[in-house]
């Protein structure tokens, strides 16, 4: 029987012996997780990059110091179960170990990690739950060129005032973003406005650009149903910042064309666009660290700066365990982070003028579709049966545009609420939903691949295209109520 055995598990793996009753065999044959993991990183691969290695380059030419992610990567680590991933969540949590990404919807959760960091985790893992399956996957290898390949090099033909969808061609900077912003109203001063939203920690202004062809002044008697878009809460997120521009710049071009929906759109309809919601963590990321992911408000602790913005916004907020150091700290406080209470009361002063039908959040990254509420799974939204559909909908518009799938879930799923509290709570989502729009989403956008945060500039605009549509899509649904 043994020689049998031996080859049966030998020719079909261990899970086969296993599922079978047959004997498992003591001796290695699969390497365990943490020595998979080393193997990863020592594996030597051929570059595929047409750019130039960041080391290549004067460490004064550099726009940031990409040595301070020298010895990182990025590990995503996917499981069959969605009960297996919640536990790697909760341990990922427990271990400071910083998440990029955490997907119900396609089992995985990537880790930015060190050797070391990545080792002690997955020991941690397959010590208090050794019967688990994981998967391995280096998605990010050498950190500090993913983070280089971002930030392009300026080209001679670069003057967007001339040609206009050259801003599309790389990712901007906020001066460059608010410079396009006031180009756009010097070219369409009848469809635009700059609307001042507040400022900053720092002392930089939050702008919002609201476009709209309607004639007539709104009025609480004769309101224009607007749809909001922000992006950019979190700053390392540039695509949810280029594709926001993008589709205020498509809604304008099309318009301009005479095409029958954008003028429908647009003659009956008010657009908010606010592209950067963290003005000075966004800053930050061109400057300093492209990593950082909160704002840069000042805290209890002085060494440690910054507020999550998306989880301080005064609907079910929840007061952490997390220090101020941590990525997810929402503050002492709702509404403590400057751009969620200038925001707050921004809306309720044009509140009256222009009720909120829907509102879009982008994010990055996954390709999923959120619904509401993000802070518990027990609490269904009101409409929960329309929002569902819509919000398929808008996946089905994107997957008819480029293929991709986005996948829908409740936000509450996204967040790992029922885990960890905090981690849904006090979230713009919520609070826009409870108080402000009709109807309410989360789009992260892609990637689901080897970039996460980092994707090429070349993305730009396939990624905005998809978005666009599903916003089209949601425009007709609102003009249709």
């Amino acid at each position: 029987m043994f020689p049998i055995v031996l080859v049966l598990t030998l020719l079909l793996g261990q899970a086969f012996a296993r599922d079978w009753g047959l004997l498992q065999l003591p001796f290695g044959l699969k390497k365990s997780p943490e020595v998979e993991f080393i193997s990863l990183i020592d594996q030597t691969v051929t570059r595929n990059s047409d750019s130039v290695h960041y080391s290549s380059l004067a460490k004064e030419d550099w726009p940031i110091d990409f040595d301070q992610y020298r010895g990182q990567y990025v590990l995503r680590v996917n499981v069959a179960a969605k009960e297996d991933l919640n536990t790697l969540y909760t341990a990922a949590h427990e271990l400071n170990v910083s998440v990029w990404e955490f997907s119900v919807s396609k089992r995985f959760i990537d880790l930015q990690v060190s050797k070391e960091s990545g080792v002690e985790f997955l020991q941690h893992v397959t010590g208090q739950w050794p019967d688990m399956d994981l998967q391995l996957d280096l998605v990010v290898r050498d950190l500090p060129q993913a983070v280089f390949e971002t930030y392009s090099s300026p080209d001679e033909d670069d003057d967007f005032s001339v040609q206009q969808d050259l801003f599309f061609k790389r990712y901007r900077d906020l001066k460059t973003i608010y410079q396009w912003f006031d180009l756009l109203v010097a070219t369409y001063p009848d469809l635009l406005e700059v609307e001042w939203i507040g400022q900053t920690y720092e002392g930089r202004d939050i702008k919002a650009v609201r476009l709209t062809a309607h004639k007539s002044e709104p009025s609480p008697e004769k309101p224009l149903k607007t749809l909001v878009i922000t992006s950019g809460i979190h700053a390392r997120e540039w695509i949810s910042v280029s594709t926001s521009c993008y589709i205020l710049y498509r809604l304008l071009q099309d318009y301009e064309k005479g095409k029958k929906k954008a003028r429908l759109y647009l003659d009956s309809m008010d657009f908010l666009f606010l592209p950067v919601m963290n003005p000075d963590g966004y800053e930050h990321t061109w400057t300093t660290d492209r990593l950082w992911r909160k704002n840069k408000q000042q805290t209890y602790n002085p060494r440690c700066f910054g507020i999550d913005i998306d989880h301080s916004f005064n609907f079910h907020f929840t007061k952490s365990e997390d220090s101020p150091c941590s990525e997810n700290y929402p503050g002492e406080g709702a509404f403590e982070s400057l751009e969620s209470s200038v925001w707050d009361n921004y809306l309720n002063e044009t509140k009256h003028d222009h009720p909120i039908y829907g509102y879009i959040d982008l994010h990055s990254y996954a390709e999923e579709i959120l619904y509401p509420y993000a802070y518990t799974c027990s609490e269904k939204p009101r409409d929960e049966e329309n929002l569902i559909e819509l919000a398929y909908g808008l996946s089905q518009s994107i997957r008819l545009t480029s293929g991709k799938s986005y996948a829908v879930l409740s936000a509450c799923e996204d967040k790992g609420s029922d885990l960890l509290p905090a981690m849904g709570a006090g979230s713009a989502l919520d609070y826009m939903y409870h108080n402000k729009a009709y109807w309410a989403f989360v789009l992260k956008l892609r990637d689901t691949g080897s970039h996460g945060f980092l994707l090429p500039p070349k993305f730009i605009v396939p990624v905005g295209k998809e978005i666009y549509s599903s916003i089209k899509y949601f425009s007709s649904f609102v003009t249709d109520k």
